[in-house]
């Protein structure tokens, strides 16, 4: 199974719309709420080439974007293979 990341503040539904993705795919990730932090959004923003928004997902360390990114993945098929669930 592939290791996600995902950059979060409490109350973006983008985030929440994100968590339930994978929770639904029974993915485990590591959240990290930049909300209090501006260090950590600023780390964020770095590692996600300069995008400031949140969700921001990484999956194996490769950045992948935001919800609609990786819903877009999904629909497309090629999300699952990403998280190490394709046979």
């Amino acid at each position: 199974m592939a290791k996600v990341e995902i950059y979060t503040t409490p109350t973006c539904p983008y985030c929440i719309a994100a968590k339930t993705l994978l929770k639904g795919k029974g993915v485990a990730y590591e959240e990290t709420d930049v909300s209090r932090d501006p260090d950590l959004r600023v780390a964020m923003t770095q590692r996600a080439g300069g995008r400031r928004s949140v969700p921001q997902i990484f999956i194996d360390g490769q950045h992948v974007g935001g919800s609609d990114d990786i819903h877009l993945l999904d629909r497309q098929g090629k999300l699952d293979a990403l998280l190490g669930l394709a046979a």
